[in-house]
């Protein structure tokens, strides 16, 4: 039996439309669990920036809104989109608010949570802003904690080099 991939998992949009993850695939993918109201939320931009810079290469960021960490994303739908575009220019994918611990963890999550960090840590997701890159193939490349930048040079140099080949 194979693995669950990300590709598998059923969500929706922010607004509540079917978000199909198969479309993904192909492509190289940032899976971030993202807040309106945390001391992290400014990597916003720096996820904004990084989506702008390799979209046209086969690179996207995921925005997951989560709860989970002291209420940080308490908005609804609309609130959260608004806060993202309005303040920082956010055009990347954005799903529904979901858990990403505990009994209610999303299957999204269910697959990425046993993937270790740099310093082999695995498991819950930590707090917002913890970062997956997930391979043109599915297969997830790196995790990085919720204090890494996006703009850091360990994340920019494992996006570049899980870039799909042309």
């Amino acid at each position: 039996m194979t693995q669950p991939t990300i590709y598998d998992a059923q969500i929706a949009d922010l607004h509540g439309k079917p978000l199909d993850l198969a479309q993904f695939r192909g492509a190289a993918t940032l899976v971030v669990n993202v807040a309106s109201r945390c001391g992290n939320t400014p990597q916003y931009a720096a996820l904004e920036e990084l989506h702008e810079r390799y979209s046209g290469r086969g690179f996207s960021v995921l925005g997951v809104p989560c709860n989970q960490f002291g209420g940080q994303e308490p908005g609804t739908a609309d609130e959260i989109a608004d806060f993202c575009s309005a303040t920082y220019g956010v055009t990347f994918p954005m799903t529904e608010k979901v858990e990403v611990n505990g009994d209610g963890r999303h299957p999204l999550y269910r697959a990425l949570t046993d993937e270790p960090d740099a310093e082999g840590y695995s498991g819950d997701i930590r707090w917002n802003f913890e970062k997956f890159l997930v391979g043109p193939d599915g297969a997830i490349r790196a995790r990085f904690s919720p204090q890494t930048q996006p703009d850091s040079p360990e994340v920019v140099a494992a996006v570049e080099s899980a870039l799909p080949s042309s």
